[in-house]
């Protein structure tokens, strides 16, 4: 296993729609047990494929909610349903932060409740009904899967921030990355 770098906003591979998985392989094995190190390293709670610059349809996710559940898995080939989003503008328990937006966190409205259907590495399919913070979770990395930065779904205000701090750090260009465990870039 290895820890590998995380893609940073601008490169092209977190803005386009991954592929789908034809095949899971020893591969796709090594690919997603490498994931989730480097998910752990981040520290964060999911990665996308695109996030460490694979273009395919898979995420990790790891969390553990309020009851001692402990969430851990990889969705390959997902498909997301979401109830609609409440109206209004963010709570503050509502901020999201992103290892490819690395070190910064907005207010995002999210669904509240979410079914994920995807493949595990077995090739078994399996569904989630989630709300709360792992239904977030899923919306967020599923997002990936289509090119979509939670920082793309961000108000106007925000989106001036992030325009800033893009040019600040020098990123939304190709081949930013960062390296958990080596870079201080925690999301």
């Amino acid at each position: 296993m290895a820890v590998l770098p995380i893609r940073i906003t601008g490169d092209p591979v977190l803005h386009s729609p991954a592929l789908p998985i034809e095949e899971i392989d020893d591969e796709i094995r090594t690919l997603v047990a490498d994931m989730f190190e480097t998910m752990d390293a981040a520290p964060g709670v999911g990665l996308a494929g695109p996030q460490v610059g694979v273009g395919l349809r898979l995420f990790t996710y790891g969390w553990v909610d309020e009851d001692g559940t402990r969430w851990r898995g990889v969705a390959i080939n997902p498909e997301l349903w979401i109830s609609p989003p409440p109206a209004g503008e963010p709570d503050i328990d509502e901020e999201e932060g992103c290892l490819s937006f690395p070190g910064e966190r907005f207010g995002l409205r999210r669904a509240d409740r979410a079914i994920l259907r995807a493949t595990d590495l077995d090739g078994e399919r399996f569904e989630i009904e989630a709300e709360g913070w792992l239904a977030r979770i899923f919306q967020h990395e599923y997002d990936h899967l289509d090119g979509t930065l939670y920082t793309d779904r961000l108000g106007e205000r925000d989106q001036r921030i992030v325009a800033k701090i893009t040019r600040k750090l020098g990123w939304g260009k190709p081949g930013a990355q960062w390296m958990p465990g080596v870079d201080d870039l925690e999301a």
